[in-house]
């Protein structure tokens, strides 16, 4: 069957009732958590796992991709009102957006964050259409040893761009390999690292760690920095743009969606870099009032961002399905979903699980029809949300996560598991290491064990089977790549031809 057809099956699928349903109570929490600053697409997806045991696979997951796409709609919200990005893809937005909104134009920026994100969300869907099959077909041919590469690529690129340093990155990682040890050896049968604890020779559940490392994490570091006083949110009315507005951002929506998507599609990529080089063009290119506001509230500065960001939310999605490589914290979270069910994204889903897959990537373009829907006429709303007190917020977030974790066994020791690892969590904010690459090694490194001993057991032991394909000799080098890069930017520093990088690289 050709991609237009299965995705034809795929908007049978999504637009029955039910689905429908999920779609929009995805696209609302999403669009919620996504307003609220400090919390965000990845935290809401992870305290939500433990739905997967009661709700059918299709539609969790039509539920979690608007949870993603609506968080990133609604991180514009707060950096255009308050000026407090809730993810770091929405720091660029704050810049102009916000001054936006002082000189009286809240309602134009939000109209074109909004727009800007459907126009994005809606090109970059259709180029996961026609770019994940022909992905699949490339990766069918992958051996253990191109696995065991391509899990290297995935921990050296995260490590290396979600974080300040190298060092850190790499230290998360670590943490996240350790976890993903404890339990029982599948090849040896030995127990490891269980400490003579029962409940843990089946291993730490990832819903545990990811509600852990997130939720809890994100809560407890928040709420020991919170301000007393309430936030200053700038009054918003009913968003709409005019004729002019329309004319300055239509080029920019389009601009961002090209910087966008192939960014979220590479191992490490991210949204923070589409958004910060679409943010620079937009300024390279103003002419006229546009020059003249940049610094003081261009709409280009809010509408060029803010489409590179929902652009790359759709790219993050190539990797994951067609490689079960996750490039960005929720992805890393949907990863986890996926492996509740049983299921290991990759061509093989796509073969067994065409359904699946498909009714996801159509509820994208239902889900984007949705956002528009809500966030156009609900702005005023959405600004209502953010006087929430937010020491009620967290604590409910901490109550919900605590309940959602006891609901999975009914195990004391899972809740004494699920406060170490928030406290794990919040001790890396305050130090400054990113969670991201720890969930990443708790879930990909059983994977990548698995895939290195199959490999040396074809080479009977040999080592250099690793590098004989060459998918696995260009995935070890890019992986090298990332790890030297740091090296390399210290080098042409000393001659002058590089800024100089940070003290903790």
């Amino acid at each position: 069957m050709t991609s237009l057809q299965l995705l034809l099956d795929g908007f049978a699928a999504a637009l029955t009732p039910v689905n429908l349903l999920y779609a929009l109570i995805g696209v609302t929490l999403g669009t919620l958590v996504g307003v609220l600053p400090g919390i965000g697409p990845a935290m809401t997806v992870a305290l939500l796992l433990p739905i997967t045991f009661t709700v059918p696979p299709a539609s969790a997951f039509i539920m979690f991709a608007g949870i993603y796409y609506g968080g990133m709609y609604g991180g514009s919200t707060t950096s255009i009102l308050l000026n407090t990005p809730g993810e770091s893809s929405s720091m660029i937005t704050a810049l102009e957006g916000n001054k936006m909104a002082r000189r009286g134009r809240a309602a134009q920026a939000l109209a074109t964050a909004a727009i800007g994100s459907f126009v994005a969300g809606t090109i970059a869907t259709a180029l996961l259409v026609v770019a994940a099959p022909a992905v699949v077909s490339f990766a069918i041919a992958f051996g253990p040893e191109d696995y065991f590469a391509l899990a290297i690529l995935a921990f050296t690129a995260v490590s290396s761009v979600l974080s300040r340093s190298i060092v850190r990155g790499l230290a998360s990682l670590g943490l996240g390999l350790v976890i993903g040890l404890i339990g029982i050896d599948q090849q040896t049968g030995q127990a490891r690292l269980t400490m003579g604890i029962p409940q843990l020779l089946d291993g730490i559940d990832v819903v545990i760690v990811a509600v852990g490392l997130f939720a809890l994490g994100e809560a407890l570091y928040v709420a020991s920095r919170l301000r007393h006083a309430p936030p200053e949110v700038v009054p918003v009315g009913r968003a709409w743009m005019g004729r002019s507005d329309w004319r300055r951002s239509w080029l920019p929506w389009l601009r961002g969606t090209a910087l966008g998507f192939p960014f979220g599609a590479l191992p490490g990529g991210g949204a923070e870099i589409p958004t910060f080089l679409s943010y620079a063009a937009e300024k390279r290119l103003a002419r006229g009032v546009a020059r003249e506001e940049y610094g003081k509230g261009a709409i280009e500065g809010v509408a060029g961002p803010e489409a590179a960001n929902n652009a790359s939310a759709a790219g993050t999605l190539v990797p994951l399905l067609t490689l079960g490589l996750p490039t960005s914290a929720t992805a890393a979270i949907l990863l986890a979903a996926f492996q509740q069910y049983g299921l290991q994204p990759g061509p093989q889903l796509f073969d067994h699980n065409p359904a699946l897959v498909w009714g996801m990537i159509a509820s994208l373009f239902i889900g984007n029809t949705m956002l528009l829907v809500l966030n156009l006429p609900m702005a005023p709303l959405w600004a209502r949300v953010l006087r929430i007190p937010r020491p009620y917020l967290y604590a409910g977030i901490v109550l919900f996560a605590a309940l959602g974790v006891y609901a999975l066994n009914g195990s004391v020791v899972d809740l004494f598991v699920l406060y170490v690892l928030g406290l794990l969590g919040y001790a890396m904010r305050r130090f400054g290491l990113p969670v991201a690459p720890a969930v990443i090694g708790m879930i990909l490194g059983p994977m990548a064990e698995i895939q290195l001993r199959r490999a040396l057991a074809i080479g009977a032991g040999d080592v250099s089977v690793l590098v004989r394909s060459p998918i696995a000799a260009v995935l070890l080098a890019l992986s090298a790549l990332a790890l030297l890069a740091p090296v390399l930017r210290k080098l042409l520093a000393r001659r002058g031809l590089a800024p100089a990088p940070s003290n903790d690289e």
